[in-house]
Parts: structure tokens; C-alpha cells; sequence
């Protein structure tokens, strides 16, 4: 578990009027069972007035029920009155709980006689932003909550932050309207599409950033524009993004951000405890049986001997030689090679992450290369695909600017004349191409989803299961039972996979449903109803990871060579 924040003690008093005789308890603890981390306030009652003498915020780490009930545990143990918010997982615990509207209610009971009336609330979150519209008296009159997709949300900025290599609080900072770079809300492909073009351009990270920030507000404004725009309170983990609440107090001059607001339902959840009994299970805390939500897919190994794996194809370079150097500077990681003009063997190559930068990872990529073969050869040819194609070639001064379709279909030909199948998985996108007699004559790409991307299936074990890139192949085959998560959006499977780990689903089928995910992503949205022919190629950067290729065996009922480098 993570620490995230500690709060100042004197910035959480609280006067609330006739509050000392409504009281059963003179201090409680609450506690807020987020998606992505777990918030705490103990709350005490002191000559009258409500203080927070602690409140934490932690991020989970790859298990994320067991965080959790270590901390309810140790938080039972100080032998306070314990009340529980949240959303899904509330439920699952053997302990008196409170839904998250009922603890916002709470909490603005503790708030309100500071920040004045309010007519609404907004709560932004790691998932979810809820838009609560207010009486005078503080009380839900309803509530709005934004659409299913992953951009706008605490998590996809973060992960974006992360692909470009910079902390939160570089992110956080407001930029000039001049220097905003926009990037579009519709969607989390478009929105990543958006920030790498631009990284690729030249436009500086900063401005890419600030862009991102002002699409989360953006986001946020379309929910106000349902309530009514008055006296908003603002509260949330996202409230920490200072960026995101300027933007926000430029559109509504009258947001206001209350003392604990990154831990505002657990201040609710603690305010409740003070008010009410609450009796705790005589057998302690534990884990309520699971509902067993998901099916299930059958183990990878079943379906191994469907993938070949070719072994790399190389050479030796020798003084004096002649090569071609090959460049794919994609949206997530940059690659080159040197192949030799005589016999076309690679000679050297290199594969590293772009990290929002395609100049600097492409001299990274020459350096590279240099140091593995002789200092007098001669470079007689130079070729750059990918995203990053342009500005790379522009760098270079060549005109050897390829698209990434004709690039493959190159390569796959090259190896195999018989192919007619190419599966391809980058980091960013996925596309479908049919050859004929080794000429793409259909090709489809990814249009409006981020979900089967091997940007996505990184971003995603990293962050919630705390597994690196280089893990994901051995755990996904130790699957016994992999789950079968929804495949229509990057929100959805995010969504599932929280379930499934705070319902206490292990790692290896959790991963190991996330590796079909892709593929079934892959199958359904991607090449969608086109022809499968009889020699498949899957390519890109997710062949890295084997059991990738095996799920798409098994989704295809195919045969699939994943052919060398």
C-alpha cells in the first residue's frame, strides 16, 4: 500500500452547531473503498467542535481486498466505532456500510456551516465523476454521473502522465491559455491519438499536459451545465490536479474546495459513526463469499501448440559493409534496425520507449545501433514508419517516409510469401490487414477504443495489479481459471478487473483474463466480420508477451506464426 497524502490537522475543524448533543460517540473512523484507493478520516468530537485528527489516502497495490482488510483491521484495533462508504465493494465486507450519497449527505452536515450553502457537488474520481444537485438544508435532490468511457477520469490522466515520463505535480501545473494544446474528450483512443501526434510535432509535454487537464474539466462542465451552476463544492482525489480546478474556477467562478475533500465520503462515513451504533462482527472483520460475477475461459496452456514462435533471424556486421537502417517510432516504444544490403539479415537493432519523445528516443535508437557493430560501415538506405515517421524522416533529412500498413505487409512477405493474415498489436492502435498475393487488399484499424492496445494491457497491470510489462506472460499461464471480462470499453474492463480483484480473484486469472480481453476486443471491433485466410502473421510489440498470441488462438480457432523480430 501507498500513502498518498496526509492532511494538515488544523486544516479539518469543524463547527457544527448543536452537534455535541446529537452525538452517541465522541470519535469514529470512516473509511471510503474507492476504485483505486482507500481513504480514512478518524474524526473526534473536542469541546464541541469535530476535528480530524487523521485522515490518509492510499493507493492500492497489486491486492488490492488485502490492503484493504489490513487496514480495517488495523483500524479496528484503536476501538473505535468503524462505518464503511464505497461503492461495489462495501458489500463484500462483514461490516455495517453506508452508500456514498448517504456519506456525502453526512459529510456536508460537517462542512456546510463553513463553506456556506451550496447548490451542488461534484465529485471526481480515479473512475467516476457524480454531479450531486443540493437543497438549501444540504440534502441529494439527484444525480448525474458522465458516460462509460475511460477519458476524463483520475486514471486515464494518470496513465497518460505516465506514457509521457512526467510526475503529477509537473502535470499539475496550470499552463497560459496560449500554450494549452486541445485534445479531444470523445475518447480515450482519440485522446492518446491527440497527445502523441502532438508529442510527435514537437509540441512541448507541458502544453500536451495542460490540454489534458483542461479536457478533464471540460468534462466536468458538461455534468454542471445539468445541475444547477451555482455554489459548487468540488471534492475527490482529481481536486489535487491544480491545473483541473483552475480550468474549473475559470468556467464556475463560485467552486469551492472543502477542507478533506480528497477524503470527503470517509469525513462522511466518520460523522455517521458518531451519530449511530454500530455493532462489530464477533468473528472480526473478513471477506463476504463472492457473487461470482464472471465466467470463465479456458487456461492458455490448451491452446500453446496453436502459436509458432519463429526465433530471430540475424546476422554479423563487418567493416566496410553496406546497410539499410529501418526505424518504426511508435506512439508507446521506438524501434531500428540495421540490415545488411547483400543478404538482408538484421545486423543490429534496438527497441526502447518513445516516452512522449520521438527525437530524442530516435537518437537514443542511432546511439543504440552504433554501439553494437563496427565504426566504418556505410548507411546506404534509410526508412521510418510509425507515428512519429514524419518528424523522424524531417530530423534525418529523408524522404523514406512509409505507412505503417505497407511497412508490415513488407515484412510479413518477406518471411513468408504464403502469408495472407496480418493481426497486428501496437501500443496504441490495432489493425487488421488482408493480402493478396502480398499486396494489402483490406485493412481495418481500431477506431473508438483504447481497450485492445498493448498500451492498455501494460497501463493496467501496472497500475492496478503492480505487475511490470515483463511479468504479464508468466502469470496469465498459471491460469486456472481466467475470467472472462467484458471487451467493449477500456472503462468496462478497468471497471471489471477492480471488481474482480476486490472481490479477491487471484492474479493469474485476473491477468490471464485480461490477455483474452484484448484479443476478444481485437476479434470484435478491430476485424470484426472480415475474412480470416489460411496463413495469419500477429505482429507488434504485444508478441513480446506469448500469452497474448495464444489467446488470440484460441479466440480465432487458428493456427498463428508469429514471425521473427
Amino acid at each position: 500500500m501507498t500513502p498518498i497524502l496526509d492532511f494538515r490537522k488544523e486544516a479539518c475543524v469543524f463547527e457544527i452547531p448543536d452537534s455535541s448533543s446529537r452525538l452517541l460517540h465522541d470519535a469514529a473512523i470512516g473509511i471510503s473503498i474507492g476504485a483505486s484507493t482507500l481513504s480514512s478520516v478518524t474524526l473526534i468530537n473536542k469541546n464541541g467542535s469535530l476535528r480530524v485528527i487523521q485522515a490518509d489516502r492510499i493507493a492500492y497495490s497489486g491486492n488490492p481486498a488485502q490492503d484493504i482488510l489490513h487496514t480495517l483491521r488495523q483500524k479496528q484495533s484503536l476501538g473505535l466505532p468503524l462505518m464503511i462508504t464505497g461503492r461495489k465493494f462495501r458489500d463484500l465486507i462483514n461490516l455495517n456500510s453506508i452508500a456514498e450519497p448517504e456519506a456525502t449527505e453526512y459529510a456536508l452536515q460537517v462542512v456546510l456551516p463553513q463553506t456556506g450553502p451550496s447548490t451542488g457537488i461534484a465529485s471526481i474520481g480515479a473512475e467516476n465523476f457524480v454531479i450531486y444537485r443540493l437543497t438549501g438544508a444540504g440534502r441529494i435532490i439527484s444525480m448525474e454521473t458522465r458516460n462509460q468511457c475511460a477519458s476524463g477520469t483520475g486514471d486515464f490522466f494518470l496513465q497518460q502522465i505516465k506514457r509521457m515520463n512526467i510526475s503529477l505535480a509537473e502535470a499539475s501545473e496550470p499552463a497560459p491559455e496560449t500554450e494549452i494544446f486541445k485534445v479531444s474528450g470523445r475518447c480515450s483512443v482519440f485522446c492518446k491519438s491527440d497527445c502523441t501526434h502532438a508529442l510527435n510535432k514537437g509540441v512541448p509535454k507541458r502544453n500536451v499536459v495542460a490540454g489534458l487537464s483542461l479536457m478533464v474539466a471540460e468534462k466536468v462542465k458538461e455534468l454542471l451545465k445539468k445541475a444547477d451552476p451555482g455554489q459548487i463544492l468540488l471534492v475527490g482525489g482529481v481536486t489535487q490536479n491544480r491545473a483541473v480546478v483552475e480550468y474549473l474556477k475559470q468556467m464556475f467562478p463560485k467552486i469551492t474546495i472543502p477542507a478533506c475533500a480528497t477524503s470527503f465520503e470517509a469525513l462522511g462515513a466518520a460523522f455517521y459513526g458518531m451519530l449511530h451504533e454500530n455493532n462489530m462482527p464477533p468473528r472480526g472483520i473478513s471477506l463476504v463469499k463472492n457473487k461470482n460475477k464472471f465466467s470463465f475461459h479456458q487456461p492458455l496452456p490448451a491452446f500453446a501448440a496453436q502459436v509458432t514462435f519463429s526465433p530471430p533471424i540475424t546476422g554479423t556486421a563487418h567493416a566496410n559493409g553496406k546497410y539499410i537502417l529501418g526505424m518504426d517510432v511508435g506512439s508507446t516504444t521506438t524501434k531500428g534496425v540495421l540490415i545488411a544490403e547483400n543478404d538482408m539479415m538484421i545486423v543490429a537493432s534496438v527497441y526502447l520507449y518513445t516516452n512522449g519523445n520521438p527525437l530524442k528516443a530516435s537518437r537514443e535508437v542511432y546511439s543504440g545501433l552504433m554501439q553494437q557493430v563496427p565504426e566504418n560501415i556505410r548507411i546506404t538506405g534509410f526508412a521510418v514508419t510509425g507515428s512519429g515517421r514524419y518528424i523522424t524522416a524531417l530530423h534525418a533529412q529523408s524522404e523514406g517516409i512509409i505507412n505503417e500498413i505497407l511497412a508490415h505487409a513488407r515484412a510479413a512477405v518477406h518471411f513468408d510469401k504464403e502469408v495472407d493474415t496480418i493481426i497486428e498489436i501496437g501500443g496504441q492502435d490495432a489493425k487488421y490487414t488482408y493480402l493478396i498475393n502480398g499486396v494489402p487488399a483490406d485493412y481495418a484499424m481500431n477506431e473508438a477504443c483504447s481497450a485492445g492496445t498493448g498500451s492498455f494491457i501494460e497501463e493496467v497491470a501496472h497500475e492496478s495489479l503492480n505487475l511490470k510489462v515483463t511479468e504479464i506472460e508468466q502469470v496469465a499461464f498459471k491460469a486456472n481459471h481466467p475470467l472472462n471480462f467484458r471487451d467493449q470499453c477500456a472503462a468496462l474492463i478497468g471497471s471489471d478487473i477492480r471488481t474482480a480483484m476486490q472481490e479477491n480473484y487471484n492474479s493469474a486469472d485476473i491477468v490471464a483474463g485480461l490477455t483474452y480481453s484484448i484479443c476478444l476486443n481485437y476479434n470484435n471491433r478491430v476485424r470484426g466480420k472480415r475474412q480470416i485466410g489460411k496463413k495469419i502473421f500477429m505482429q507488434g510489440g504485444v508478441c513480446y508477451n506469448k500469452a497474448i498470441p495464444v489467446a488470440m488462438a484460441a479466440i480465432t480457432k487458428q493456427q498463428i506464426v508469429v514471425p521473427p523480430h
